[in-house]
């Protein structure tokens, strides 16, 4: 089975459909797949529901969809540094779905792993928990949350080989591991494709049994917050 592809609208081609959920990776700037959002903002897919920790800033990572009102709705844990997003849910033409960290990564996990929903105490007591089906477990209360299962999924990663096994870099392994599992379809862009059996398999973080495709592609290494400290005698 063919899974390396020349470019990421290659990659792509035939899975984009408008009104399809998307799982992406990422945190913040950090291994966010900006190769594929920014074919996605190529194609015109529109209607989209986005499942991200974060949607990027105004004019990076899944921040160039909302500038073109490509995105329908944003399951999300957090909507700082992004001007447009907050403009957008303010106004009303932005659907949002918060969800507490923990639990946006556990609705990911536990889809990938076939698991339609697990109960939490996160958001107990809280506007979180509004609708949900309540249980109690050794006199806990605990709420329902139900597994993300996305149309496709969209991650970055360090390194690849050829059958889809997959190395991310330190801070870079966050949210991408959950959102490649969830996904009908996987599509990663890496740093580097390495010969298959050139990976240690104890190295590896996620297999690929969960990827189907995979572009290599070069990468901007932004800073979201860049802090810096004087010099001593400046």
């Amino acid at each position: 089975m063919k899974k390396v592809y020349a470019n990421a609208t290659e990659a792509l081609d035939g899975i984009l459909e408008d009104g399809m959920l998307i799982a992406a990776g990422g945190f913040g700037l950090c291994g966010i797949p900006e190769l594929l959002l920014q074919a996605i903002k190529d194609a015109g897919t529109k209607d989209l529901t986005f499942a991200s920790n974060n949607a990027g800033v105004d004019d990076f990572g899944i921040g160039i969809l909302l500038q073109t009102k490509q995105v329908k709705k944003m399951i999300s844990s957090y909507v700082g540094e992004n001007a447009e997003f907050m403009r957008q849910y303010l106004s009303g033409e932005l659907e949002l779905e918060f969800n507490p960290q923990g639990t946006l990564a556990e609705r990911m996990r536990a889809a990938g792993c076939g698991i339609p929903g697990f109960y939490t105490k996160t958001g107990v007591g809280t506007v979180i928990a509004d609708g949900k089906e309540h249980k109690d477990f050794n006199g806990e209360t605990y709420i329902l949350e139900e597994g993300i299962f996305a149309d496709l999924s969209i991650v970055k990663a360090w390194k690849a080989d050829e059958t889809g096994n997959l190395v991310f870099r330190k801070t870079a392994r966050n949210f991408n591991p959950p959102a490649a599992m969830c996904g009908k379809v996987c599509v990663v862009e890496v740093e580097e494709i390495v010969p298959t059996g050139s990976l240690d398999p104890d190295t590896i973080h996620l297999p690929g049994i969960y990827v189907h495709r995979i572009i290599q592609g070069d990468h901007e290494k932004r800073i979201e917050q860049r802090t810096i400290r004087q010099k001593e005698g400046a």
